[in-house]
């Protein structure tokens, strides 16, 4: 896994500036801008057809990089910029893999710069589409990423308002990915919000979550980064029980870790604590639902 660049991008156009990070040693490929055109931006995947677009207008700047090796799955590099994104307001609209996308008629239903500028394996790409309403008007960002062998590959386009200001892309330092990942830079722990469960379950909805986003992007920040997550539990039944069922969360929020986000499996350990470490009362529903979570422990090495 890479680290991503202490260099961020801060995009033109953007009333409110935009950074998003780079894999280090990324080398740009192409740089295409037209200040007003329009963008048909993937909204969902391709279902026998080219996927449903929103077409917006606006400045429209699509930048490819190529990622040398050692590279992470295109999830990997995807990660980190969702991250960032969500963090600057964005809501995101799709964020898909090959198959998931539609594969052929997804990847021929975009607009993806030529090769050598960007190369797109149809067995291994990923596809992510966010949008923004500011003051000035709507932004939108659609970020490809796919590998061929050991080689990475990634597309940007952005698109800003027409009247935005505009301001001068410049070095900047990355800001934190998110409230969570902070946390987890300042504290070396932080409990998975928005992540729960119902009493004496051990399983994760399939909807795309936002803490699990972060810790990708927490991850691929720096190779050296490694996790372990511990299962809570509340108060009810046997200690030894409760330790088993612990563990069985802190290792469904690793499997889906591995699966959606393409983390190497030896970075991320699962422990259960049982209802030893209560972070809320016991004695009233809300305070054992907030101790049925689970909490990631930051570690090097």
């Amino acid at each position: 896994m890479i680290r991503v660049a202490a260099l961020a991008l801060l995009w033109p156009g953007m009333a409110m500036a935009l950074e998003l990070p780079l894999p280090e040693g990324a080398v740009l490929t192409a740089e295409r801008r037209a200040e007003a055109a329009e963008h048909a931006l993937p909204t969902g995947p391709a279902r026998d057809a080219p996927p449903p677009v929103e077409t917006i207008g606006g400045g429209v700047e699509t930048r490819a990089w190529r990622i040398p090796a050692p590279v992470p799955p295109p999830a990997g590099l995807v990660a980190p910029i969702r991250a960032a994104l969500e963090t600057a307001g964005f809501e995101i609209l799709l964020d898909c893999a090959d198959r998931a996308c539609g594969g052929y008629e997804f990847r021929y239903g975009i607009e993806v710069l030529p090769p050598p500028e960007m190369h797109v394996d149809l067995g291994a790409f990923r596809y992510l589409s966010a949008r923004r309403d500011g003051p000035d008007g709507l932004s939108a960002v659609g970020v490809l990423a796919s590998r061929a062998a050991q080689t990475g590959h990634l597309q940007m386009t952005i698109v800003t308002p027409r009247d935005a200001p505009e301001i001068a892309p410049q070095a900047s330092a990355p800001t934190a990915a998110s409230g969570f990942a902070a946390a987890l830079d300042r504290d070396g722990h932080a409990v998975l919000d928005g992540i729960s469960f119902a009493p004496g379950a051990a399983v994760l909805g399939e909807a795309p979550s936002a803490p699990l986003t972060a810790l990708a992007g927490w991850l691929a920040a720096s190779p050296s980064r490694r996790l372990v997550l511990v299962g809570h539990t509340d108060m009810t039944g046997a200690l030894e029980a409760n330790i088993t069922l612990s563990r069985r969360r802190a290792e469904a929020v690793r499997d889906r870790l591995l699966r959606d986000h393409g983390i190497n499996g030896a970075r991320v350990e699962a422990r259960g604590a049982g209802w030893l470490a209560p972070r809320a009362s016991n004695a009233t529903a809300e305070g054992r639902a907030a101790n049925r979570r689970v909490e990631a422990l930051a570690a090097e090495g």
